[in-house]
Order: structure tokens, then sequence, then C-alpha cells
């Protein structure tokens, strides 16, 4: 049997920071509340660009901000958000070639 990642939300946040502050507009986050609330408004940056995909990010924001409040159960939400943003340096990248 594969053995599971663990994932914290500080790991996803150093992670995928700096690309969700750039299509953000915005210094990266350092904290869950700054971090969802930048994977938000690169959502809709990202829908507005037509860039496929951006319902992920609102799901990993759902799933972080869940797993903050949660006192138990993240470890699965904060895997959850992990998958979802999975794409977002490609996706990044491609807002990086329409800005």
């Amino acid at each position: 049997m594969p053995a599971t990642k663990t994932f914290t939300a500080e790991s996803l946040i150093t992670k995928y920071a700096a690309d969700i502050a750039f299509v953000a507009g915005e210094q990266p986050a350092s904290t869950v509340d700054d971090f969802t609330g930048q994977l938000r408004t690169a959502a809709h940056r990202f829908e507005t660009a037509r860039i496929l995909g951006h319902e992920e990010l609102e799901d990993a924001a759902t799933f972080l901000d869940r797993a903050d409040s949660s006192t138990t159960g993240s470890a699965a939400l904060l895997a959850e958000a992990a998958e979802s943003l999975v794409f977002v340096g490609d996706m990044a990248a491609e807002y990086r070639n329409t800005v």
C-alpha cells in the first residue's frame, strides 16, 4: 500500500502562494485567511481570462477554510485542497501569457 502524503495549510501556502499572489495582484499570503481570499480572487481572474480550472481554486479555498476551522478531519480536507491546487502552476503560466 503506497504511503499517503500529509499536507499542512502552511505547506500548501508555501508551495502555491507566489503564483496565486501574482494572479491576485497582491503580495504572497502567509495566513490561511489571506490565501483563501487570494484563491477566490485568482479563481475569478482565471474565469474572466477563460482559463480552465478556476472552479478548483474555489474548491481549494473551501477545503482550506473548513480544515482551518475543523478540530477533526482536517487531514482529509487538506488532501482535497492539495488535489484541487495541482494545476496552479500551469494556470498561472497561462495567465502570465494573457496579461
